[in-house]
């Protein structure tokens, strides 16, 4: 039996035996009860509730506007419909950045007020403080390389990271770095394939790619992306399970045809 389908529960634990027995895993983002009810039910292993919220639910150009708050509140329905996955809530931008104190107290509400099972923040040695001071308390952290879209303005665009050897080798050590001092996971972003292969080659954590090549131990995509609700969005990366966003379409529309035309509600469909 595969170690996911004997964990009662995904912990980082049960991660590390996957990476270890050379299972992938599966993680998808979802920022709600109803939506993530069905994911856990379709047996992902790690749901992040991320903070693409920002844009995805909210309709931000970026991921920058999203407020604590605001992704407590998300991350509450999520826990209550997970059954079984590992939940994750990103630290938004802005809470943990420069201010190691402030990062340990947004992470401590986040697991005392939605539930949630870790914590996922952006960058390397320079974040080292904040991850280290939230490790102390004993919230599991994971990490994220590559492209840091809560830097997008620092960078100036959303492009592949980390292909010129400079890059690329301090993307390595700050993989080695996190590791070190005790993410149990890292995330790598639209980072080349054959890098992010040598990465998750090189670590005992557990890797989950994004636009970052077969060679990750697990992958992660949004789910209106990957579901088509959301059209605008098509990387090279993004593979698209369903047309939703048209078949809602052609839903509502013949819901709104059908009132019109008093077809809705017939006498079945009343008291």
């Amino acid at each position: 039996m595969s170690v996911h389908a004997s964990a009662k529960r995904i912990t980082t634990q049960v991660l590390q035996e996957m990476k270890h027995n050379q299972e992938k895993i599966a993680m998808l983002t979802a920022y709600d009860y109803s939506m993530a009810r069905i994911v856990d039910g379709a047996g992902v292993d790690v749901i992040l509730v991320g903070d693409s919220a920002s844009n995805v639910m909210a309709g931000h150009e970026t991921t920058l506007p999203i407020t604590l708050d605001q992704m407590i509140y998300h991350a509450q329905g999520v826990v209550r419909a997970a059954k079984k996955a590992l939940v994750v809530v990103d630290l938004p931008f802005g809470t943990y950045q420069g201010n190691s104190k402030e990062a340990l107290q947004s992470a401590i509400r986040i697991m005392k007020e939605s539930g949630a099972h870790a914590v996922k923040l952006e960058g390397g040695a320079e974040v080292r403080e904040s991850i280290e001071r939230i490790l102390t308390a004993g919230i599991p952290v994971m990490g994220h390389l590559g492209l840091t879209p809560q830097s997008i303005y620092k960078f100036g665009t959303y492009t592949v990271r980390a292909k010129e050897e400079a890059e690329a080798n301090e993307l390595k050590a700050n993989a080695n770095l996190l590791e070190e001092i005790g993410c149990f996971s890292i995330v790598l972003e639209k980072v080349p394939a054959k890098l992010a292969t040598e990465v998750s080659d090189s670590l005992q954590v557990p890797t989950i790619g994004i636009g970052a090549g077969a060679g990750c131990d697990g992958q992660v995509l949004v789910l209106p992306d990957m579901l088509g609700i959301t059209q605008e969005f098509s990387p090279r990366f993004l593979r698209r399970y369903l047309d939703m966003g048209q078949q809602m379409h052609d839903a509502i529309g013949q819901y709104v045809s059908d009132v019109r035309s008093k077809d809705f509600p017939n006498e079945s469909e009343q008291y």
